[in-house]
């Protein structure tokens, strides 16, 4: 299942100025590094002994478990250049917004007489600096994904169905069912 909090990190990731390392010995000698030098951090990171961190780091291991490689990767990722992740998102919040592609369930509390049947819509739009602001703030506070989708869904209410104030007033978005989503800085 697809999420808001994985869709912003790839959208983030699309700004990288270099690609993370490629080998198992190179990723666990980055994760050591942002560690300190200390290989028993990282051990606990990856759920794996201090020895055989050790090991990839000595190049004494070359090819890690198909779940091993897949965390390495993961948590290399999460760390790769943070001043760059760190620009894009400022950039993305206060000048160019986002670009959203969403093919979601969308349900509606409207006034009385309108439908409020909720139908599955394709959405590409983009939304404004502050909204992308709201997003990436809600993701660094740690708000679960559920929540990420709500203020999403707060977005799109605002900017396609209320057309920034100018229709529908009182219209609240429910994003129920995720089909597809992509996001874009």
């Amino acid at each position: 299942m697809v999420t808001v909090g994985e869709e912003l990190d790839k959208a983030v990731q699309g700004a990288f100025t270099r690609p993370i390392p490629k080998s198992a010995g190179a990723q666990m000698r980055y994760l050591v590094k942002q560690h300190g030098g200390r290989t028993k951090p990282v051990a606990e990171l990856l759920g794996i002994s201090q020895r055989t961190v050790e090991r990839y780091v000595n190049n004494q291991i070359k090819t890690p478990r198909p779940q091993l490689a897949a965390r390495l990767e993961g948590e290399v990722r999460a760390r790769w250049q943070p001043q760059i992740r760190a620009k894009a998102k400022q950039a993305a919040a206060t000048t160019g917004g986002i670009m959203i592609d969403v093919r979601a369930r969308f349900g509606y509390t409207a006034a009385p007489g309108s439908t409020d049947d909720a139908r599955v819509r394709h959405l590409t739009l983009a939304l404004p600096p502050g909204h992308a602001a709201r997003l990436f703030q809600a993701q660094d506070a740690g708000l679960t994904d559920d929540r990420l989708r709500q203020i999403a869904a707060e977005a799109l209410g605002e900017v396609y169905f209320r057309d920034n104030g100018r229709r529908a007033h009182g219209l609240e978005v429910e994003l129920t069912d995720l089909i597809d989503l992509e996001i874009k800085l």
